[in-house]
């Protein structure tokens, strides 16, 4: 089943024609009001669809972490929340004004430095325990990105990556029409909890153009024996195990 949407406006299934014009406008202006309805309810519901992930990425974590680096740290949220367990959490982001906003947020924590730095320029081989990033990996060329990451890795050290992809597969465009009601379910009950306030402060954002299918296969190569899953909210993840020293 296929249906295509351009400036012409023309839907088909399965290769025919969905009915006469008259329908197929009323097709494409019923989705286009439900498209609009649905961003304003998300636009009055934010949050953070990175945040999400952040007690599933700690699991994935041991209890113990001598030193830790966090890639496009953004403001600090994923550092912050690996005080409790790292002796000493790293941050680094391209962005000077995210990194300024992490340096504020985390003065409490003198174990949290935050540096503007690319992923590439990061200097020393296998002095981190653990290296994460959230949404981050789509902006830097693949294979050099997890390359580097594996390179910063201790013996038995933990790579966690959260990462955005392209749809492509029939099963991406599922998961995604799957996401739309969940994404809005969980602003609403987000929205609905107190909450400290956030940070105003955003890095540039760019679409992945990446595959998960191309991100399996520079995985397999780079980072092999790594488990890759789909995610909900747009998501994947990767998790690799370095072998021990």
């Amino acid at each position: 089943m296929r249906r295509v949407l351009s400036r012409h406006v023309d839907v088909e299934f399965d290769g025919r024609r969905a009915g006469p014009w008259w329908l197929r406008g009323r097709v494409c202006g019923m989705l286009t009001t439900a498209l609009e309805k649905i961003n304003r309810f998300n636009a009055g519901h934010p949050w953070s669809h990175n945040d999400f992930y952040h007690r599933w990425m700690l699991r994935q974590l041991p209890r113990r972490l001598p030193r830790t680096i966090d890639v496009g740290c953004g403001t600090g949220n994923f550092v912050c929340a690996l005080m409790r367990r790292a002796g000493m959490a790293e941050g680094i982001d391209t962005d000077l004004a995210v990194i300024n906003a992490a340096r504020e947020r985390s003065a409490v924590y003198p174990n949290a430095t935050f540096d503007v730095l690319d992923l590439l320029d990061v200097s020393g081989d296998g002095q981190y325990d653990a290296v994460t990033a959230i949404a981050v990996v789509h902006h830097l060329p693949l294979g050099a990105a997890l390359r580097r990451m594996r390179s910063l890795l201790a013996p038995g050290g933990t790579i966690v990556i959260v990462g955005c992809y392209q749809a492509q597969t029939r099963m991406d465009h599922l998961i995604d029409f799957i996401t739309i009601p969940a994404n809005m379910i969980m602003g609403l009950l987000i929205s609905a909890r107190p909450r400290e306030a956030s940070t105003a402060v955003t890095a540039p954002t760019a679409p992945p153009e990446t595959t998960l299918a191309e991100v399996r296969a520079v995985a397999a190569e780079v980072l092999p024996g790594a488990r890759i899953h789909r995610r909900l909210f747009w998501r994947y993840s990767l998790v690799y195990k370095a072998p021990p020293g």
